[in-house]
């Protein structure tokens, strides 16, 4: 018997020093960010975003979305946001900067989460683990998109905006980013299976496409800008680093990579830099 008891000592002993560690604790009052991997989190010492007034051609955007997350912070009504439309133009970066300048005036008020598209399905757990904590979320979901047939996706994130049994916790708020206003796709064999040729409904088509984006109580549009536009973006980027460039070279930079955009802008100004021989943060 004594041996029988020595052979399973062993054996849960092994297998304690073969189970990996558990998750360290995160204090989630203390760091500016953090991003969620689902089963744990893992904090950030800081976000890495362009000052708000280096994002030109989008000032309605930025005023809208900087107010919200200010009133969030403050624990005033806010919304959820989807901030959809061109890809370069700027989403993902005023929304880090926008976090980031309300955090200047109250650290400890706002946290940004971000979470990657596969730790979604955990997000229940992460609302569980903030509606519990002195203070105000941005829950980040960066370029959502849902593959072609994916029911799932979309019903969760549906529940988790209007009420459902595993709603977001009162101190969170989305913020999603898509390329697309619908974020997801329709298809006509949707509709109907059985017959791929079947007309599609286009009310009924228009409505389930909105049928999500309608869920968020802000959403802000990004769109394509303009040679004007573009060159000012440039300039803003450029400006900050004493370089100098002409219209023209910004214009052929742009062509070369197919958009005039604020990413386009951005990786201009890079490229002018590297070759000046001065470093920037990318």
């Amino acid at each position: 018997m004594g041996d029988e008891r020595d052979t399973l000592k062993r054996i849960a002993d092994a297998l304690e020093r073969l189970a990996p560690p558990p998750p360290p604790t995160i204090d989630w009052r203390a760091y500016p960010a953090y991003v969620w991997q689902g089963s744990a989190a893992r904090a950030l010492g800081g976000i890495k975003a362009p000052e708000l007034v280096q994002l030109r051609a989008i000032n309605s955007q930025k005023a809208r979305v900087h107010e919200n997350i200010a009133r969030h912070a403050q624990g005033h009504a806010s919304h959820d946001m989807l901030l959809w439309g061109a890809r370069g133009m700027g989403k993902s970066a005023l929304l880090r900067s926008a976090v980031r300048d309300v955090q200047r005036q109250a650290p400890s008020a706002l946290g940004l989460v971000q979470v990657s598209a596969d730790a979604l399905p955990a997000l229940p757990s992460l609302f569980e683990t903030l509606s519990d904590e002195e203070r105000q979320f941005i829950i980040f979901i960066d370029d959502l998109g849902f593959a072609e047939g994916d029911m799932v996706g979309p019903r969760q994130l549906r529940s988790w905006l209007e009420g459902g049994v595993e709603a977001r916790a009162d101190n969170c708020r989305l913020a999603v980013t898509s390329n697309r206003r619908a974020i997801l796709a329709r298809q006509a064999k949707e509709q109907n299976p059985d017959d791929r040729d079947a007309p599609l409904n286009q009310r009924d088509a228009v409505d389930d496409k909105l049928a999500l984006a309608d869920r968020f109580g802000l959403s802000v549009g990004f769109h394509p800008c303009g040679n004007e536009e573009y060159i000012e973006i440039a300039r803003a980027y450029a400006d900050q680093l004493g370089i100098a460039f002409t219209d023209q070279e910004a214009l052929t930079w742009a062509m070369q990579r197919g958009q005039r955009s604020g990413r386009a802008a951005w990786q201009f100004v890079v490229e002018l830099a590297g070759k000046a021989g001065k470093a920037v943060e990318i």
